[in-house]
């Protein structure tokens, strides 16, 4: 994987989603070419479909993304309660 320390992992709400793989990769790669890691989602995209169980699917995912709640607030969220207070 060519994501290195120095770009850290974007965060993606996956917990809580419809839990078809097509449509996590689909968030994830999202949530990747937004953080302007289009390569990455290339990659990501073709590894997963390439893998051979829901579960290996799920560890690539992490891999590109850190995995979080639906329920948690995003960092622009954060932001913007943060400059609330």
């Amino acid at each position: 994987m060519s994501n290195e320390n120095s770009n850290p992992k974007p965060d993606c709400p996956l917990i809580g989603q419809d839990g078809n793989i097509f449509n996590l990769v689909g968030i994830a790669a999202k949530t990747l070419k937004r953080n302007g890691l289009s390569e990455q989602a290339s990659e990501m995209k073709s590894r997963v479909l390439n893998s051979g169980s829901y579960e290996e699917a799920l560890g690539i995912l992490g891999e590109y993304v850190n995995i979080t709640s639906v329920d948690e607030p995003n960092d622009d969220e954060k932001m913007e309660m943060e400059e609330l207070t």
